[in-house]
């Protein structure tokens, strides 16, 4: 029997609803009997989001991460960094030190899975604007993480119910965005959603190729990036034996894709697949992070400053999350098995 895998949790921007929201998604008992999750961050945080939102699970500061000991059962398990001053603690506002705390808990999630002590990282809203402060100029979780991780070759991949959207660009502007829309970064997108559905149990998944212009360029009428870039890298990767096609107008295709048509939908800039996965419900999707050597799956919203303190943010995306994590990582360990390793004590 495969065990339940360890999911190392960050805590989130202290200063949004995120500790909120662990607190009542970790105490849901669909989420406790798929995985183990460990939050990684500061424990007083997460006990005063406890207690706001009427939590009936304790939580627990533990030094480390022992695969072989009890499974955290009644509890949540905190890898507590102590690195939020509570009195100082203004819930709703962007603050340097909460941008700092949010880094702290990603690098530690990440150094988790690493260092073989969890298998996945499931992670937290952070704000951009307090991580800049905090002096991490980075774009967002997903430039941070490869950063981490040492790696420069990631896309994203939106997962709402049966859509799953993969893109050519993220957080840059529109100019720029159409200026990444070459070849070789289209193929690797399409490589990279290939190996990133397969893990989600579809085999031989179908990939369809959004183009950029109104109507996919309308034949070079309307834009010819599909002509020159977007087509050529199509047939290079059906060359190399990929089961893909497009490009698709963008107004149809995403829809296609939630119909079930098509396994996943590459676009080629951020509100392109963003809108369309949105809209099936920002409380539903989950935003997970293809290229790393680790899995990893986020929320697919913000901090939520406007209902931090309040009890009343929405745990949905977050308990989807960490239900896709732990399927991934169940599935890599039927696969290749468990070699975890206890954290050495502090």
């Amino acid at each position: 029997m495969t065990p339940r895998p360890i999911l190392a949790v960050t805590l989130g921007d202290p200063a949004g609803t995120g500790p909120e929201l662990l607190a009542r998604a970790l105490a849901d008992p669909a989420v406790r009997a798929v995985c183990r999750p460990v939050v990684v961050g500061d424990a007083g945080v997460l006990r005063a989001a406890a207690a706001i939102v009427g939590s009936p699970v304790p939580v627990v500061a533990i030094p480390r991460i022992d695969p072989a000991a009890g499974a955290g059962e009644g509890v949540i398990e905190v890898l507590d960094l102590a690195n939020v001053d509570l009195s100082r603690l203004v819930r709703g506002r962007v603050s340097p030190a909460c941008g700092q705390a949010a880094y702290e808990a990603i690098r530690g999630a990440v150094t988790c899975v690493l260092e073989g002590h969890a298998h996945a990282v499931v992670t937290s809203a952070l704000n951009k604007a307090a991580l800049h402060a905090a002096g991490h100029r980075h774009e967002g979780h997903t430039e941070l993480l490869a950063e981490l991780c040492g790696v420069t070759d990631v896309t994203m991949m939106l997962v709402a119910d049966r859509l799953r959207v993969c893109h050519v660009s993220t957080h840059v502007s529109l100019r720029e965005a159409i200026e990444r829309v070459r070849p070789e970064r289209i193929r690797r997108v399409i490589a990279l959603a290939r190996d990133g559905v397969r893990e989600l149990g579809v085999a031989e998944p179908h990939i369809a190729v959004a183009g950029l212009n109104p109507h996919a360029g309308e034949g070079g009428i309307f834009g010819d990036e599909e002509i020159r870039h977007i087509t050529p890298a199509i047939e290079a990767a059906k060359a190399d034996g990929f089961r893909v096609s497009g490009p698709y107008a963008g107004d149809t295709v995403f829809a296609r894709a939630a119909d079930g048509q098509f396994d996943c939908a590459i676009a080629m800039y951020h509100d392109q697949g963003h809108i369309a996965a949105k809209m099936l419900g920002i409380w539903r999707g989950v935003n997970v992070t293809l290229g790393l050597p680790l899995i990893r799956t986020s929320v697919e919203h913000g901090t939520d400053f406007e209902n931090a303190g309040t009890g009343r943010g929405d745990p949905r995306s977050l308990i989807q999350a960490l239900l896709l994590a732990a399927t991934t990582a169940r599935h890599r360990l039927h696969s290749t098995g468990s070699a975890l390793r206890p954290i050495p004590p502090r």
